[in-house]
Parts: C-alpha cells; structure tokens; sequence
C-alpha cells in the first residue's frame, strides 16, 4: 500500500487540499499512537497483569498527554485536511480519555462526592456505569461507519463496543455487591480492549512503514472500494 493510499484508507476517497496535506503530513499514526499508548496499559490494568489495577490510576498522565493532548492535536489536523470522520472519532476519544483522567484526579473529587468509604460505592458506581453504555454506544455507531473503511478498524471499534459493554456491567455489578461477577466482567472487558489495542498497533505500524515509504506494506484489509459509497451510485446513475 502505498503513502498516498495509507492516508486515506481510513475515509472514502473525496478532495484533498495537495498543498496541506504535503505541508502537514499525515496526523493519522500520531492519534492512532496516542490512543493506543492509553488503551493498552488500561487494558492490562483491567485483566490485572502481574497484579496491576486501579482501573487505570497509575497511567492518569498517560490519559492526559497521550490520549488528550495527542488526539486532540491529530483531530485537528484531520479536521484541517477534511477527513470528517476520523476527525470526529479523535475528538470523541480524546476527551474520553480526558475524561477518565479527570475521574481518577482526586482533585475533581468525582468518587468521594458519593460513598467512599463504602467498597461498592453504589451512587458512583451507579451513575459511572451510563457513561460506559453511551461511549458503547458511540463506538456501535463508529463500527457501522467503519464498514466503509477497512478491517482494521472494524476490529477496533467491534472490540470497543464490547469492551465498554462489559465496563458497564461491571460497573452495575460492582454497586449491586456481586464482587466476583464484576471482576470477571472487568477481566472480560480488558480483553476486549486489548484486542482493539492489538488491532490499533499494527495499524500504526502500517501507517509507520508507509510513512518512510518501506520497500513493502502490510494489508489493513480496505473496504472502501468492496462496499459502495452513496456518491458512487450516483455516478453511475449520472
């Protein structure tokens, strides 16, 4: 796959701005680096490797600089260059992630404003549990778009979905008391995510070798020219 169709292989083929994009390059790999660096440690956190845990406490910065400040710096520059799509889904994740990390900042305060000293904390639990839903939510909505993208992402925002479901009810679970199904259900949507996290890193290294033109490319399994688009029935209507 070549550099020009790596950057585009993520959207339908529509007008690009050559002068911009030649000056930018390509901001895709920096929001699919910056995510995945996020997701995968919180990922390990939730399957508890090597007795790791804290619903991703220990890499709050990482949430910050790499899922915040890095997605946020890519979606704009995918904005800038009218790839609509991934704009939105940057923008979307980012503050995500920005979200999580102000959950887990004792600053903001957002566990101890309910029942910390209770374990199962259930008003927080509760009420955190929605948040979950409506970001699987979101990411069902991506994964119908993605359809028209390649499989790479497919699996990504499949594994998503998923993975928030399963953090929903663990979070339900864990405010009804049942301990042990919401720890199973926790390890269950760390796989998830983990396999979306796997899928994210070998499309960064697609990105990554197409970006230094590499004497050979990886296939992300494009589907933009397998499902039709609106505007090409129209054309051939015209």
């Amino acid at each position: 796959m070549s550099l020009e169709c790596s950057r585009h292989v993520h959207v339908p083929q529509t007008s690009r701005k050559e002068e911009l994009r030649a000056i930018l390059g390509n901001p895709t790999p920096l929001g699919v680096m910056g995510f995945i660096l996020s997701l995968t440690p919180l990922a390990c956190d939730l399957m508890e490797w090597r007795g790791a845990g804290g619903f991703g406490a220990a890499t709050v910065g990482t949430a910050y600089f790499f899922g915040g400040l890095l997605m946020i710096l890519a979606a704009v520059l995918e904005f800038i260059l009218g790839n609509t799509f991934i704009f939105v889904v940057f923008s979307s994740y980012a503050a995500f992630w920005l979200s999580l990390a102000a959950t887990l900042t004792p600053f903001y305060a957002a566990y101890t404003a309910y029942e910390p000293s209770d374990p199962t904390n259930p008003g927080f639990n509760n009420s955190y549990a929605f948040f979950e839903v409506f970001m699987g939510l979101l990411c069902f909505i991506y994964l119908i778009c993605s359809i028209r993208t390649n499989l790479c992402f497919m699996v990504i925002f499949l594994a998503l979905t998923l993975g928030f479901s399963f953090l929903a009810g663990t979070s339900w679970q864990l405010a009804n008391g049942n301990a042990d199904l919401s720890r199973s259900l926790k390890k269950t949507g760390g796989a998830c995510l983990f396999v979306g996290a796997m899928s994210g890193w070998y499309f960064l290294l697609v990105q990554m070798l197409a970006s230094v033109d590499f004497p050979f490319t990886l296939p992300v399994g494009d589907l933009s020219r397998i499902i039709g688009g609106a505007s090409d029935k129209g054309a051939k209507e015209v």
